[in-house]
C-alpha cells in the first residue's frame, strides 16, 4: 500500500507545523499536504511547544493533542484524544455517510476511500481537513475462497462512483470522442465540464488538482519525467498527460463512461454533440 494524503484547504483555519505565519506570528491557514506511509503516525490539534504536532488546527475549542492519526497496509485509524469532543469523519460521496468517533476512542478503524475529518469549533463553525485513503484492494473473482498467497489484486482499482473518477473522465472525454488533437483538459476547463454534475457544483480548481494528484501518485504510481527543471506549469501538464495516457491504454476509461458526465453544452439529450 502507498499510504494516505493529508490535505487541508486554504482557508481552513489549519496548518502544518512548521507552515507560515501573519506578522503577528500566528499560522496563516494556507492549504497544505501531508503525506503518511503504512506504520507511520500524524498527530493534530492546536499544539504547542512541549506537546509538538504535525498537523496543526488554529482554533481555541481544539485540544493542544486533538488526535492522531495512524496509517495501517490497508485502511487508516483514527485516535480521539478529547475528554469532551467527538469527531466526524464524513464520506463526502455517501449520500451523507459518517462515523462518528467519541471521545478518547482510541484507533476507529476508517473504512471510507476518501474521508473529511471535521472537528467542532466555537460559534457552531468547525474545522476539516480531507484524507486520502490507502489503495482499497479488491480481489479476483475466480480466487475467492483460495488462500491469500493464491489470489490476484487488481492492478488499478478505481472507485468508479468516486468525484476523483469523474475528473479522470473528464480529462479524458476529448481523446474518447476521437478529439485526439485537443491538448488535455487544463483544471480550470475540468472544474467548467462538471458544474453540471449533483456532486461537483461546488468543486474547486483545488480539489481538481488534488484529486489529479491522487490518481498520479496513489492510485496509477505514475512518476512524471523529470526533463531537466521544468516549471510547475509543465509538470502539471505532464502529470495529466501521463495519467490520461496510462489510463486509456488500459482502458481504465471508456466510451461508455462518458454518460457519467453531465451534458456538454450544447449537446442534445443524449449529450453526445
Amino acid at each position: 500500500m502507498s499510504g494516505i494524503v493529508v490535505h487541508l484547504p486554504q482557508g481552513s483555519g489549519s496548518q502544518l507545523s512548521g507552515g507560515s505565519r501573519d506578522a503577528d506570528g500566528e499560522p496563516c491557514g494556507d492549504a497544505v499536504t501531508l503525506r503518511l506511509g503504512p506504520g507511520e503516525v500524524a498527530r493534530f490539534g492546536r499544539g504547542s511547544a512541549t506537546t509538538p504536532v504535525e498537523l496543526r488546527l488554529v482554533d481555541e475549542a481544539i485540544s493542544r493533542l486533538a488526535g492522531e492519526i495512524r496509517v495501517t497496509d490497508d485502511h487508516w485509524q483514527l485516535s480521539n484524544h478529547s475528554a469532551t469532543q467527538s469527531y466526524l469523519v464524513e464520506n463526502p460521496e455517501g449520500a451523507g455517510e459518517y462515523l462518528r468517533v467519541p471521545p478518547r476512542r482510541a484507533g476507529a478503524p476508517i473504512p471510507f476511500e476518501f474521508s473529511r475529518v471535521v472537528l467542532p469549533t466555537r460559534g457552531g463553525n468547525t474545522v476539516a481537513f480531507q484524507v486520502f485513503a490507502p489503495d482499497h484492494v479488491y480481489l479476483d473473482a475466480d480466487g475467492v475462497g483460495g488462500p491469500w498467497e493464491g489470489r490476484t489484486v487488481t492492478a488499478y482499482s478505481l472507485d468508479e462512483t468516486a468525484t476523483y473518477f469523474l475528473v479522470l473522465v473528464a480529462l479524458c472525454e476529448p481523446r474518447l470522442r476521437d478529439e485526439s488533437p485537443v491538448a488535455v483538459p487544463t483544471t480550470p476547463q475540468i472544474v467548467e465540464r462538471l458544474r453540471g454534475h449533483a456532486a461537483c457544483a461546488r468543486l474547486t480548481a483545488r480539489a481538481v488538482s488534488s484529486h489529479i494528484d491522487y490518481l498520479a501518485e496513489e492510485k496509477m504510481r505514475i512518476a512524471v519525467p523529470a526533463g531537466g527543471e521544468p516549471g510547475r506549469e509543465a509538470r502539471r501538464n505532464g502529470k495529466r498527460e501521463a495519467v490520461v495516457g496510462l489510463a486509456l491504454r488500459f482502458g481504465l476509461v471508456r466510451e461508455e463512461h462518458l454518460a457519467l458526465l453531465p451534458p456538454r453544452p450544447g449537446a442534445g439529450a443524449g449529450g453526445s454533440a
